[in-house]
């Protein structure tokens, strides 16, 4: 039995799929390794899974419906698809929109046709964001909330995911999870995060860039905690029970905003250097606050976030450290 991890090259789908690999799972990951950012990063996260009994790899573009239903056709033992491959980013939404409707929607729509030319699928996964949430202002973020207000073109494609997810289980009877990611960090994680872009300018010597004068706060939640919490909703797929429809959304988040002048703070004792603060307004598609409500998650799935902030960000430090050869 195999399970198809798509955005393989990718933070979090790295980790999943080293994860699954781990418990003995076969894995055949997808990506395209655009350039979105350095590729390099990409390549070196794969060359720690090439070597590992199960896995194999295809390069390909999940918009590509012609090749993703080949790779599908090729693989028989398939049983599940964890689908983690999307355009990230609210700010680059601004400036390159075409991608985010080509990748997270067409992609997502590909992906879900190609899970209903698996014979023996048991679930459908996939990520969303806590994005969609856009500009609600009641705190913590609920799965119950309306998430109609989308302030970026980011959000707005994964809330259409969802929705699209939802037809899907409602016209074919496709087992899907949609996870509201919140602010994920840890080793191997992405450039234009929060956690690298400060790490790397407080090394450097450089300014930090600090939005909203610093008046914000995010639900960091560390790569281990989500990854566990991917991999038990992949385990344990919904059911259309009474007539309902076989879909689930649920958030992953630490359930414990941080201040973002504190976060700061943690990495600037885990460099042991201060941070030069370039306070800044709010940036458009930002929003002040990201807080989730995980009772359905800890209900449902078992899921607990275990890393404390000072912990993770302590081996993310580590991590960028050794990875850039920094003593």
């Amino acid at each position: 039995m195999s399970i198809l991890v798509t955005g393989v090259a990718g933070f979090i789908g790295f980790h999943t799929a080293k994860a699954l690999l781990e418990r003995g799972d076969r894995v055949i990951g997808v990506d395209n390794l655009n350039a979105y950012y350095d590729p390099r990063l990409k390549e070196a996260r794969l060359a720690e899974l090439r070597d590992r009994p199960g896995f194999s790899f295809a390069r390909l573009d999940i918009a590509d419906r012609e090749a993703v239903f080949a790779l599908v056709a090729a693989n028989s033992d398939l049983t599940g698809i964890i689908h983690l491959a999307a355009q990230a980013g609210v700010r680059h939404s601004l400036e390159n929109p075409y991608s985010y409707v080509e990748a997270n929607i067409l992609g997502t729509v590909v992906m879900l046709e190609a899970a209903r030319r698996i014979e023996r699928l048991d679930a459908f996964t996939y990520a969303s964001s806590s994005s969609v949430y856009g500009a609600n202002r009641k705190q913590p973020f609920s799965i119950e909330d309306r998430v109609d207000k989308p302030v970026s073109l980011y959000a707005a494609s994964k809330r259409s995911c969802e929705l699209i997810a939802r037809s899907y289980s409602h016209i074919y009877g496709l087992p899907a999870t949609g996870l509201r990611y919140f602010t994920v960090y840890g080793p191997w994680g992405r450039p234009d995060m929060a956690a690298w872009l400060f790490t790397e300018a407080i090394l450097a010597d450089r300014p930090i860039q600090v939005f909203n004068e610093g008046r914000m706060a995010r639900d960091f939640t560390y790569i281990d905690d989500i990854v566990a919490g991917t991999i038990a909703a992949h385990d344990r797929p919904p059911t259309a029970e009474d007539g309902g429809v076989a879909h689930k959304i649920y958030n992953l988040g630490n359930h414990k905003p941080e201040k973002l002048l504190d976060f700061i703070a943690i990495i600037e004792k885990a460099v042991g250097s201060t941070a030069v603060k370039e306070l800044l307004p709010l940036q458009l598609g930002d929003v002040p606050e990201s807080f989730a409500d995980i009772d359905a998650s800890r209900r449902d799935l078992g899921f607990e976030p275990k890393t404390s902030i000072e912990e993770g960000i302590g081996r993310f430090v580590a991590w960028y450290k050794h990875y850039h050869h920094i003593n």
